[in-house]
C-alpha cells in the first residue's frame, strides 16, 4: 500500500510586511512563533508579490500563473477565474486530497476547494477589538480535527486578516509596542490622513477618536501581527497534538504587504512601493526542506505552487510561470530573476519595472494621490523610494520602459492575449476613466468598514 502523502497548510496571510517580522530582522519581537517555524525551514528574503492587490496576488499564488497568465489583474475582477488555469486546490483535490478554504469564500482563485468555512475577519467585537485570529482558530481547530481523523491528506488554506485594516489587535497588543501619549495635541502628523477625502471616513471609523499620533496606528499593525502570531501558536501545537507535525507541509506568506504611514497611501496597500510588494515566505517540511535555511536570491508569489507540487511529489503537468525553488534546496540550477514586471490596480492603475537598483512606476491613469505620471526611485541610494528622479534620468526611464514593453510584448505572445491592465478598464467600478487626478479624488471613496469589507466580497 502507497504511503499517505504529507498534507499541506498554506498560512495566507493578508497585508503582512516582510520588514514587520522578527524574523526578518524588525526591532520589535512581533512574530517569535513565526520565527521558530522559520529556523526549522526556508526562509526566503527577497520574495515578492509583483502584482497587487488581493486578487491577482492569490491568483498567482495558487495557480503558479503570473498576470499575463491568469488575465487577473484588478482587485475588482469581473467573472471567475478562467478555465485556462488550474488552482491548488483543484490539482489537490484530484489527487485524493480533502481540500478546506477558510475566510477565502467568493473570491475567483478560491475555485476548487471541497469545503469553504468563514469566520469574523473585519468587525469589532463588544471590545471595540477585533480579535480576527481567534475567530478563525475557532473555525480552523475543529476542522483540522476532522480532517485529520480522515485516511486521505489534506490541504487546509488558511486567510489572516489581523494586518489587514482595521488595524484593531485586542489587550494587551494594543500597547505591546506603544508608550507615548497618542493624543498629544501639539501633534500635527495625522492631519494629512485625516484630510484625505476618500479613505478619511474609512480611517476615522476605527482610528480612537483624538488620536494624533501616526506611530501609534502603525504600533496598532504591529500588535495586530503579534496577536495573530499568538493565535497561530495554537494551530502548530493542535498540530503536535494530533502528531501531524512531521508529516505536514507548512508554507507561511502573504498577498502583498502594507503602507503604513508612507508614500500618502495611508494605511492601506496600494501604490507600488517596496513596503506593498515585498512578503515574507517560510516553508517548513521535516525531512524535505533543511532547517534554518535563508534564500538570498529573488522568489515571486507564482512560485509558491510549483514548488509545493514538487514537495508533495505530484506531477501536475502544468507548464507554470512559476519557478520550482526546490531546485535551489538540491542545488540544482535556478533562474536567478534579477528585474520583473509589476502591477497595481486597486485604487490607481499603474504598471512598472523593478530592478536591483531601479524601480520605474508609470501611470496608465491619473491617481487620486496628484503623483506624477512616471515616477523612478534608485534603490540603492534611495531604498523607501522617497526621491523620484524620472526627471533626472531621463534616460534610464526610456531604458527601463523598453525593456517593459519588450516584456510585455513577449508575454501578449506566448499567451496570445492581451495585458490584462490594458483591458480591464472598469477597475474602480466607475464605468469611466479617469482624465484628471482630481476626478479620481473627488469619484473614490472607501467610507466605513463595512462598505471597506463589501469591496472584496463576490456574490
Amino acid at each position: 500500500m502507497a504511503a499517505k502523502k504529507p498534507n499541506v497548510i498554506v498560512f495566507g496571510i493578508d497585508s503582512l510586511r516582510r520588514d514587520h517580522m522578527s524574523s526578518y530582522g524588525y526591532s520589535r519581537l512581533t512574530t517569535p512563533h513565526l520565527d521558530k517555524i522559520a529556523a526549522e525551514g526556508v526562509l526566503f528574503e527577497q520574495h515578492f508579490s509583483p502584482s497587487i492587490p488581493t486578487t491577482p496576488a492569490y491568483a498567482a499564488m495558487l495557480t503558479g500563473m503570473d498576470v499575463f497568465g491568469t488575465d487577473v489583474v484588478a482587485l475588482r475582477h469581473q467573472g471567475p477565474l478562467g478555465g485556462h488555469v488550474r488552482t491548488l486546490a483543484e490539482v489537490l483535490g484530484d489527487s485524493g486530497y480533502n481540500t478546506t478554504c477558510i475566510g477565502f469564500t467568493g473570491n475567483p482563485s478560491s475555485r476548487g476547494f471541497q469545503n469553504y468555512l468563514n469566520y469574523e475577519s473585519w468587525h469589532p467585537d463588544e471590545t471595540g477589538r477585533a480579535p480576527k485570529a481567534q475567530n478563525l482558530n475557532n473555525v480552523a481547530i475543529p476542522e483540522l480535527e476532522r480532517l485529520a481523523g480522515d485516511d486521505k491528506p489534506f490541504f487546509l488554506f488558511l486567510r489572516h486578516m489581523d494586518p489587514h485594516s482595521p488595524y484593531l489587535p485586542p489587550q494587551p497588543y494594543e500597547r505591546t509596542f506603544y508608550g507615548a501619549d497618542e493624543k498629544d495635541p501639539d501633534n500635527s502628523a495625522m492631519e494629512p490622513v485625516y484630510n484625505f477625502k476618500p479613505f478619511a471616513d474609512f480611517l476615522k471609523s476605527w482610528i480612537p477618536e483624538g488620536v494624533t499620533d501616526p506611530e501609534y496606528v502603525t504600533a496598532q499593525y504591529d500588535g495586530a501581527v503579534a496577536y495573530m502570531d499568538a493565535c497561530i501558536q495554537s494551530i502548530f501545537a493542535k498540530l503536535d497534538a494530533l502528531n501531524l507535525t512531521e508529516e505536514t507541509l507548512i508554507v507561511i506568506t502573504a498577498d502583498h504587504g502594507e503602507t503604513l504611514y508612507e508614500h500618502d497611501c495611508y494605511f492601506d496597500h496600494h501604490g507600488l512601493y517596496d513596503c506593498t510588494l515585498v512578503v515574507p515566505l517560510i516553508i517548513k517540511y521535516p525531512g524535505k526542506v533543511p532547517a534554518g535555511k535563508r534564500f538570498k536570491g529573488v522568489s515571486l508569489i507564482q512560485d509558491i505552487m510549483p514548488t509545493v507540487l514538487d514537495l508533495l511529489e505530484i506531477d501536475s503537468g502544468i507548464d507554470f510561470d512559476g519557478q520550482n525553488l526546490v531546485k535551489w534546496l538540491r542545488g540544482e540550477p535556478i533562474n536567478h530573476i534579477s528585474e520583473f514586471y509589476i502591477t497595481e490596480c486597486t485604487w490607481m492603475r499603474k504598471h512598472g519595472w523593478r530592478t536591483p537598483e531601479w524601480k520605474l512606476i508609470r501611470a496608465l491613469e491619473p491617481d487620486f494621490h496628484f503623483k506624477p505620471e512616471v515616477e523612478l526611485y534608485n534603490l540603492i541610494q534611495d531604498p523607501e523610494e522617497n526621491v523620484n528622479v524620472a526627471e533626472q534620468e531621463p534616460e534610464v526611464v526610456a531604458l527601463l520602459e523598453k525593456r517593459m514593453q519588450d516584456y510585455i510584448a513577449k508575454r501578449e505572445a506566448e499567451t496570445s492575449r492581451p495585458n490584462p491592465i490594458y483591458t480591464n478598464l472598469n477597475w474602480h467600478g466607475k464605468g469611466k476613466t479617469f482624465d484628471s487626478s482630481q476626478e479620481a479624488y473627488d469619484s473614490m471613496y472607501i467610507g466605513s468598514i463595512v462598505s471597506a469589507r463589501k469591496l472584496q466580497e463576490k456574490k
